[in-house]
């Protein structure tokens, strides 16, 4: 049996990921049960698996070109996809070694495939489709998210406890990898068609002395250093809004990838939508009216992810694209979005020490660094100009 219908294909992938996102979440919402059922009691535990989960992420994203040249993308993401099936010892692990060693690989494999979303979307759909797509595996991890923190109470009572829930999602995760073996890759994409179309070869040490690396993954990095810290240290300061972040995410995503069918320009909808970010994320960390903080949530959420689709399809409507030039694009943007993303969490938590527990340093801080969508949109080239500014850009990344 070969599954050769791009649909068919996409809905894997797509369900790979939320599968990931609800292993993922619902590992952390049970941590306490595992930490009860290991006896431990140190909070330094807690956050050493996060930071390993991190550093899994950082690792996973650089590496992640290495393993498509080896494997090719096909085997590539199916590696990845075995990866997060090792979820399945988190809820029984007999020891802290053991689960740190799951989550790590858990998160290794998502870091994985977040980055073979794009060569396997450039392989399959035509680039007219591609924001579409784009759009919808950037909306992935959102769902899972969401179902897991509005449903897992209600998943737990079906499966019968925490523990089958986890090994459930790990079950469904291994199935989806299995259907993955069946996908029919043709090569449209391959190294030959590369060359054959005359694609440049695209390196490591091509990607870091392109100057497009650099501005595309630190436009992002301060917007995802700011939604980790909203959900790791914003409910300790007493503002847990992170629910109508999650929900108000996925109408952004949704309406985002219809507006970008429409409008093909990608950098004015990621510049407004900056703007809006860095606005929303001040009214929700210096305002103490409990409305003001719901609704900058809200409107946060939105505008977080309503400019992601058009983001992500930036490299794919670049000139002379190819799968493996892209991999190595993708594969920088999130290892260096998550290093500048962990250091600046990690200042985060000093200054909030430095003050003696007061957030409100670190809250200036946070909404200074929030603002690189904005100001990294002046960096971004348009790949879509208008008639009256073709003369004026034109997006290359040799």
């Amino acid at each position: 049996m070969n599954i050769s219908n791009k649909y068919l294909v996409e809905a894997i992938v797509f369900l790979s990921y939320v599968l990931f996102a609800m292993a993922w979440v619902g590992g952390t919402a049970s941590m306490s049960q595992i930490m009860a059922n290991l006896d431990l009691t140190s909070l330094a535990s807690a956050s050493f698996i996060s930071g390993a989960v991190t550093f899994a992420k950082i690792v996973g994203t650089f590496s992640a070109a290495y393993f498509a040249i080896r494997f090719g993308i096909k085997g590539a993401f199916f590696v990845s996809c075995l990866l997060v099936t090792v979820g399945l010892m988190t809820p029984y692990a007999p020891s802290y070694d053991w689960l740190l060693v799951s989550r790590f690989l858990m998160g290794l494999g998502g870091a994985l495939m977040i980055v073979y979303f794009n060569p396997i979307v450039m392989n399959w759909f035509a680039v007219e489709e591609r924001a579409t797509i784009n759009g919808l595996n950037a909306v992935a991890f959102n769902v899972g998210t969401a179902i897991v923190l509005w449903c897992m109470n209600d998943i737990n009572a079906l499966t019968g406890s925490w523990q089958n829930t986890l090994v459930l999602f790990s079950f469904l995760s291994g199935l989806l990898a299995i259907f993955w073996l069946f996908v029919k890759f043709d090569g449209t994409s391959s190294a030959a068609q590369e060359k054959q179309e005359g694609a440049v070869q695209y390196s490591y040490k091509s990607g870091i002395t392109d100057s497009f690396n650099w501005a595309y993954a630190l436009t992002y990095s301060g917007l995802l250093a700011f939604y980790i810290c909203l959900f790791t240290f914003y409910p300790t300061a007493g503002i847990s809004a992170s629910k109508w972040v999650i929900g108000a995410g996925i109408i952004g995503t949704i309406a985002g990838m219809l507006y970008s069918r429409k409008i093909k320009q990608r950098v004015p909808v990621i510049r407004w939508s900056g703007l809006i970010q860095t606005v929303m994320v001040i009214g929700l960390s210096f305002s103490e009216n409990a409305l003001i903080q719901t609704g900058s949530a809200i409107l946060l959420g939105f505008f977080i992810f309503f400019p992601i689709t058009a983001l992500v399809s930036i490299p794919h409507e670049m000139k002379k694209m190819s799968a493996g030039k892209i991999t190595v694009v993708f594969s920088l943007f999130w290892s260096i979005s998550y290093s500048v993303a962990t250091l600046v969490l990690w200042l985060f938590g000093l200054v909030v020490d430095w003050h003696q527990g007061d957030f409100f340093y670190a809250f200036v801080l946070i909404s200074f660094v929030s603002s690189s969508f904005f100001l990294g949109s002046f960096f971004l080239p348009e790949t879509n100009p208008k008639s009256d500014l073709s003369d004026k850009t034109e997006p290359t990344t040799e």
